[in-house]
């Protein structure tokens, strides 16, 4: 049989029965757009909170000390504060380090700016004057160590009522009810995490440098304050690996003040921006493939429904069969025309399903508001397991037509 009537009669098979290919073809396209959208979702949420790692912070190396099994939590997970000034100092002194300092986070409950009062747990950060680069500052300038001052991001600046400016004065009231004040001296460009200790998602920040803040307000309970993590930047991103090994000898080393706290309960994690991106990815890849999976179902359904139509309309076209067989069709030209007609519901239901997915992905990512990202390879993924779909679907009936025996087939009523 001439591909093109075979091709014909299925579009003709199609059309006859308009109600019943529809729904059939529902079955796919339902299939299909949820797992484009799903698909969508996750490329776009990823680019979201991953983003790129930035030339400036690939070469920086993350450093905290926690229990081993919290070692593939994420940054900080179990972090301990044992780091001191001395160490950031010893560790700035070596050859593949041009920067050491610490990183800790302030437990904060409210942040006020002209007389408004806005609730913030987390986002006040105390590390040092490297931590944000000079060519992130939109206004401004960075902050002294030792200075009463604060960089914002545009998130939090934005917060108020009244934006903070440079010049301005906020307040910080800690958990324990203390109050630290801040000169604003920079706004940075964007509201993106400047490392992943702050969990790569945009989020209102204020940056202040550890001395006075942190050291001042420790030092009253204890004699030596300690950080909880230190940044260490290489001098060049080719020095990486040297700066992390030449760091963990420091650490390991009896000169280190960290290794006093840490013995042998606290494990020494060092990790880049890239290794930390790394992990994150996996798990939000795990994820997304067991959403995947569960819309997959979804195309199970549908092909379940081309497979049970295609039968049907074997039994409704028994004489038809018959009359074909009777005039010198060949089994192979029956398994095909019914093979064709379910391959054309699939590419059918995977074209829709995939422009129904592509605008679901684009209302979602709106919604949630993330950066829209399209997976392009699984558009032709989607067709490629439309047309799969349909060839699966279709073998038996198409199989169990090709058996029918014209003389039966002709005879039925």
């Amino acid at each position: 049989m001439n591909p093109l009537t075979g091709f014909r009669m299925s579009w003709r098979a199609i059309r006859s029965h308009k109600l019943r290919s529809t729904l059939t073809t529902l079955g796919v396209v339902i299939g299909v757009a949820a797992v484009i959208t799903f698909v969508t979702l996750g490329a776009s949420l990823q680019a979201g909170i991953i983003g790129e790692v930035s030339p400036d912070d690939q070469r920086n190396v993350y450093a905290w000390a926690a229990p081993e099994n919290s070692s593939n939590q994420g940054p900080l997970s179990g972090a301990q504060p044992v780091f001191t000034e001395r160490d950031t100092a010893e560790l700035e002194k070596l050859e593949a380090v041009s920067a050491a300092y610490g990183y800790t986070p302030l437990p904060a409950q409210t942040v006020n700016h002209d007389g408004q009062r806005i609730p913030r747990q987390d986002g006040v950060v105390a590390t040092g004057t490297e931590y944000v680069d000079e060519d992130e500052i939109a206004e401004g300038r960075r902050f002294e160590m030792g200075a009463r001052e604060a960089v914002l991001n545009p998130a939090m600046a934005g917060a108020f009522e009244e934006n903070v400016t440079v010049g301005d004065n906020i307040t910080v009231t800690l958990l324990g009810g203390q109050q630290i004040e801040a000169t604003v001296v920079g706004i940075t460009k964007t509201s993106d995490s400047r490392s992943p200790f702050e969990g790569f998602n945009p989020s209102p920040r204020v940056y202040v440098p550890i001395n006075p803040y942190y050291t001042e307000l420790v030092s009253q309970a204890v004699e030596t304050p300690r950080f909880s993590a230190v940044v260490v930047e290489a001098t060049g991103v080719g020095q990486v690996e040297t700066a992390k090994e030449q760091v963990r000898g420091y650490l390991d080393s009896d000169q280190s003040d960290a290794e006093e706290l840490a013995g042998d309960e606290l494990t020494y994690q060092l990790q880049t921006s890239t290794e930390l991106l790394g992990q994150l990815e996996a798990i939000l890849g795990q994820l997304q493939a067991f959403v995947i999976g569960i819309a997959a179902l979804s195309l199970l359904v549908g092909s379940i429904g081309i497979a049970n139509i295609m039968l049907v309309s074997v039994t409704e076209r028994t004489r038809e069969i018959g009359i074909m067989k009777a005039v010198g069709a060949q089994k192979r030209d029956i398994i095909a025309l019914f093979i064709t007609e379910a391959v054309v519901i699939g590419i059918i239901g995977s074209v829709l399903g995939t422009l129904l997915g592509l605008a679901a992905g684009y209302l979602g990512a709106q919604y949630i508001d993330i950066p829209l990202t399209y997976p392009v390879e699984w558009f032709g993924i989607a067709v490629g397991v439309g047309i799969l779909v349909g060839v699966l679907a279709g073998l038996y009936p198409a199989w169990s037509a090709a058996r029918t025996d014209p003389i039966d087939a002709l005879r039925y009523e």
